[in-house]
């Protein structure tokens, strides 16, 4: 599993693209002719987003609603009206020329505020009271039958009746309620019947009632909301017991343009057990649908684009020049009736409108269609070259600039999407394209980081055995703190050797040796690591290290101290274990100094490492080398004492003249951190007295200072100036002594050059 887990992060991320374009058309392609829901929904979205960019366009100027709104309500009475007021609202209209008028209404019962239905249901005693021939008379006057007054009115010119389809069951299904017309319905090719047509299927019709219905023809008036509540397509025809029937903005469309038949075209060149529906004949104009019949509606625009005519106005105005040859639509825009849609363009709507912008689209010939074929060349086009594109930008240029890449492709791919197919009234989904691009992203982006994790791991797992845990933390959050260029600053280096390493190798097999080198070198390192230093090499038995880089420490000389004086402690736990082991003791030295220094990656093309170098470096390499000529373990220069302040107790050793530098150095032995006991700090200032006086040639009273210090506590320190001033009392100075050691030359450590 492990190993599995291994060869998966170590692909490429551009393979893993690659991998992922696979899945995505292989997932495409197993969705056939039926996408899921969801993408249906991201679709729809985003061409909603389209007509909101689009905004409204001009409609035809050939539909009119007239309006039962708030106005006409208030004048007349609520609803519902009686049916004389619709036929004198109708013949108004034919009057001033309408060109068809379709009712966006059903009247599926008798109208009880008429006459005849009154004297019809009174009680059989007041009709006992009123004499049989003048009851008789009353109920057959046309004057006083509202229904038929209205029938007549829809007679006299074309016209329209709504109904209404009831899609689930109810049990209230009747066999005379059959709406009409059927027999105007054709099918092509001829050899296919209506009963293999995947229409949308109803259950019942809620028709209008026989008396009223003398109108030229009837529709049904159902619009369909997808889950969102939104309407976007509706179905020009819907079957019941596989008869298809016409919707009313259809009818209205056919009437208006003196059309006698509908032939609906169907494809047999799929043999399945329904039909797919291309679109609808009228005439010789074609109508493209889905395959279920379904129209995609191209709005003109929000609420009331169309010409709203209030019903009162047409009833009180004998003259309406805005109606004549027009496509009438009769419904109500009134909240309490709550015929209210939503679309693309518009949260509120009248369902009349929705019709209307139907019927503009079948008078100007552009509604969407959905291209199918187009939609799937195009969404494996987009899905290899943008998958492709986006994953080879992530591999070379990282998630930035692959996630900009991949925002870029997305914005040109609806930019075409909008321009190329939108505004030619096409619809083509490109829901998917865009998801697959944006999960390549995505999952890319995360193998990718996993990777760096454990990568990044990895180094802090390796690294942390040269540098502090948290300097590599702060390297692998902040990489840029870490110069792939040598730059100048300031830190303090370590230097460490063991002294007489070769015999000491001499005593020991080679495996006792390796084992004491591992051990003895790891103390080091811990200790140094801990005091949150940079190992940067082992040569041998040596060691170097520094404070200050790759991340910055204004504390650098304090801590490289602290670990000098924790290694003399630890070196002493350890001989004293060694000794018990009857292994010789060992000895080491520490130079360490302060200063301005070149740090980064130095070397070849091939190999290099992170180190540092300059005259400071070198001066810490001879520090370390010059404990042999003054017996101590510890050296710091002047540089290093001044910046640790007085955290720690330093002994002054001399002044001397080191290769490579015109100014003497002062260094000194750092002995404890703190204040020491007071018989340790009276000795060390008797000592830098008679230090003092030797450098000021004073040789007699330095060497009776020194004798009396080397006779109380004898160190090689103390012997090393007392062989210096009997050496100055046979042959002083012969030229302008400045106090520092000059005659006898620090050895220079070969360290750096091994």
């Amino acid at each position: 599993m492990t190993f599995q887990l291994n060869k998966i992060l170590n692909l490429p991320s551009f393979v893993l693209g690659c991998f992922l374009i696979l899945i995505s058309c292989v997932v495409f392609y197993s969705f056939g002719n039926q996408k899921p829901f969801f993408l249906k929904s991201m679709d729809n979205q985003i061409m909603d987003i389209m007509f909101n960019i689009r905004g409204p366009v001009p409609d035809s100027g050939q539909v009119i609603i007239v309006d039962i709104d708030e106005k006409s309500l208030t004048h007349f009475g609520q609803w519902p009206w009686p049916r004389n007021l619709l036929a004198d609202l109708t013949t108004h209209l034919f009057e001033n020329g309408a060109r068809v008028v379709g009712f966006d209404i059903v009247f599926a019962e008798k109208d009880r505020a008429s006459p005849v239905y009154f004297f019809q249901n009174l009680d059989e005693d007041i009709k006992g009271q009123i004499p049989k021939n003048t009851l008789a008379d009353i109920v057959k006057k046309p004057s006083l039958d509202y229904d038929t007054l209205f029938g007549q009115a829809l007679s006299k010119g074309p016209s329209v009746l709504g109904y209404a389809f009831q899609m689930k069951k109810d049990f209230l299904k009747s066999e005379d309620q059959v709406p009409f017309p059927s027999s105007i319905i054709k099918i092509k090719p001829d050899t296919l019947n209506f009963q293999n047509l995947s229409l949308i299927p109803a259950y019942r019709a809620i028709i209008n009632h026989p008396s009223v219905s003398m109108a030229q023809s009837e529709g049904f008036f159902n619009v369909f909301e997808d889950r969102f509540g939104t309407t976007r397509q509706v179905p020009l025809l819907i079957e019941m017991d596989h008869i298809p029937y016409p919707s009313l903005a259809l009818e209205i469309y056919r009437i208006g343009t003196a059309n006698t038949v509908l032939t609906i075209q169907a494809s047999d060149k799929i043999k399945t057990p329904q039909n797919t529906i291309l679109g609808i004949h009228i005439g010789n104009q074609f109508i493209p649908t889905d395959s279920f019949g379904q129209l995609s509606i191209n709005f003109r625009g929000p609420a009331r684009t169309f010409t709203y005519i209030s019903a009162l106005d047409v009833l009180t105005s004998p003259d309406i020049p805005a109606i004549k040859d027009k496509f009438v639509l009769i419904g109500s825009s009134a909240v309490g009736l709550f015929d209210l849609k939503t679309t693309p363009l518009s949260n509120v709507i009248p369902g009349t409108e929705i019709n209307a912008n139907i019927i503009d689209n079948l008078i100007q010939s552009d509604p969407f269609t959905y291209d199918r074929y187009t939609e799937i060349g195009l969404t494996y086009f987009l899905i290899i070259s943008g998958g492709l594109l986006i994953s080879l930008l992530l591999s070379a240029m990282g998630p930035a600039v692959g996630s900009f890449g991949a925002f870029a492709f997305l914005i040109f791919v609806l930019a075409y999407d909008y321009y190329h197919f939108f505004l030619d009234n096409r619809h083509v989904g490109i829901a998917y394209p865009i998801l697959t691009c944006v999960g390549i992203v995505f999952f890319t982006t995360v193998f990718n980081a996993f990777r760096e994790r454990k990568t990044k791991r990895f180094i802090h797992k390796a690294f942390s055995h040269y540098v502090a845990p948290d300097v590599v933390t702060h390297l692998i959050k902040n990489p840029e703190t870490l110069s792939l260029k040598g730059e100048e600053r300031e830190l303090t280096v370590l230097f460490l050797d063991i002294r007489g390493f070769t015999s000491l190798s001499e005593n020991m097999t080679s495996r006792e040796l390796g084992n004491f080198m591992n051990d003895f070198l790891s103390r080091i390192s811990h200790i140094i690591i801990k005091n949150d230093g940079t190992v940067d090499k082992f040569i041998g038995d040596a060691v170097m290290a520094f404070w200050g880089a790759p991340k910055s420490d204004p504390y650098h000389a304090y801590k490289a101290v602290h670990a000098a004086l924790d290694i003399k402690t630890e070196l002493a736990r350890f001989d004293a274990h060694r000794y018990s082991n009857a292994i010789p003791r060992i000895q080491v030295g520490i130079g360490i100094n302060s200063g301005v220094v070149s740090v980064g990656n130095f070397g070849s093309k091939e190999r290099f490492d992170y180190t540092v170098m300059g005259d400071n470096v070198n001066l810490a390499s001879r520090l370390e080398g010059a404990n042999k000529n003054y017996g101590t373990t510890i050296l710091i220069s002047e540089a290093t004492r001044n910046m640790t302040g007085q955290n720690y107790f330093c002994r002054y050793v001399d002044k001397v003249a080191v290769k490579g530098r015109q100014k003497p150095v002062d260094i000194y032995e750092p002995l404890s951190i703190g204040r020491p006991s007071a018989e340790l700090v009276q000795e060390v200032t008797t000592f830098e007295k008679g230090v003092k006086a030797y450098q000021q040639q004073d040789f007699q009273g330095a060497l009776s200072i020194i004798d009396k210090l080397h006779a109380a506590s004898p160190s090689q320190l103390y012997q090393s100036y007392i062989d210096r001033i009997h050496g100055f009392i046979k042959a002083p100075p012969q030229f302008k002594w400045d106090g520092s050691e000059r005659r006898a030359r620090l050895p220079v450590n070969e360290l750096l050059t091994k």
